[in-house]
């Protein structure tokens, strides 16, 4: 069996009705609502959840709902491309806002930052799910990700959402053959995460920062033509650039790195920066923890 067929009859076995009704499902399961959704994907667009709704798409049809959170930390052009991509599918799509900044356990951007953003992200998705009278709810968290310090995915885990992908032992590059083989426009996108990743921990997430770091990144990529850009905000407003590793030698246009320069001062930057070493998720982690 291939790992795509392996994923969907992770969800034919695990959206069975009769198994989640027995197991007493959180979610409310109702067989009186005429338009039932069984499974509640969270969806970026990115390829893992691609991956994930796709499959959900193919076992269960319009038994599956892919849900995005727009939210304030969400890169304008990742929100566009997710409904692109929910298109591609062919998967239902609702969008859910809500704003994170309201609380100030996330603005205070602690270590716990990213368990703060999806602990209420969690909350929403069990609302929709209890909506629906869904039968799960899962994200695209894969095994490789489980390696990394990542204290959304206990947030997730604490509210029963689950990561078939993870619960498979499928990591990135699997992934990625995965969207391959299913055609998916986004196999070779280049991972992404919420703007408010790219603000160094003890420094307070604002829009005003957000909106800084978005239009630095764009920018970027503007003017060097690099596919993964990450723009670090470090305190004293320095931007600490990162580039893919493959995509380092695009940087070293003496005129473009000027009109860098200037720009990304315009945004409110006050010292530009290079990272030698090329993009690394979780970078900040490693500068915090020296």
């Amino acid at each position: 069996m291939s790992r795509l067929n392996e994923l969907i009859s992770w969800f034919n076995t695990n959206t069975n009705t009769n198994a989640n009704k027995a197991a007493d499902n959180v979610y409310n399961y109702n067989d009186s609502i005429g338009d039932r959704v069984r499974v509640i994907v969270a969806f970026s667009g990115g390829v893992d959840s691609a991956v994930v709704a796709y499959a959900a798409y193919h076992a269960l049809n319009d038994g599956a709902l892919a849900v995005t959170a727009d939210y304030r930390t969400l890169a304008r052009d990742e929100f566009e491309e997710a409904k692109n991509v929910a298109r591609e599918i062919g998967i239902r799509h609702e969008v859910i806002e809500y704003d994170e900044l309201s609380n100030p356990a996330f603005v205070a951007n602690d270590g716990m930052r990213c368990y703060h953003c999806r602990d209420e992200l969690a909350r929403h998705l069990i609302a929709v799910a209890k909506r629906y009278g869904a039968v799960l709810v899962v994200d695209g968290t894969n095994a490789d990700d489980l390696k990394d310090y990542r204290p959304g995915i206990r947030a997730m885990r604490e509210h029963g959402i689950r990561s078939p992908l993870a619960e498979l032992g499928i990591g990135k590059d699997e992934v990625r053959a995965i969207a391959r083989e299913a055609g998916l426009s986004v196999h070779d996108k280049p991972s992404n995460s919420c703007l408010a990743s790219r603000i160094a921990t003890g420094i307070y997430v604002t829009s005003e920062r957000l909106r800084m770091v978005e239009e630095a990144e764009r920018v970027v990529r503007e003017l060097f033509s690099v596919r993964q850009v990450r723009v670090r905000l470090h305190e004293g407003n320095i931007a600490r650039i990162e580039v893919g590793r493959d995509e380092r030698a695009k940087l070293f246009d003496p005129n473009r790195l000027d009109i860098l320069d200037e720009r990304l001062k315009a945004l409110g930057f006050r010292y530009v920066a290079i990272d030698a070493k090329g993009y690394r998720s979780g970078s900040l982690n490693m500068v915090e923890s020296r």
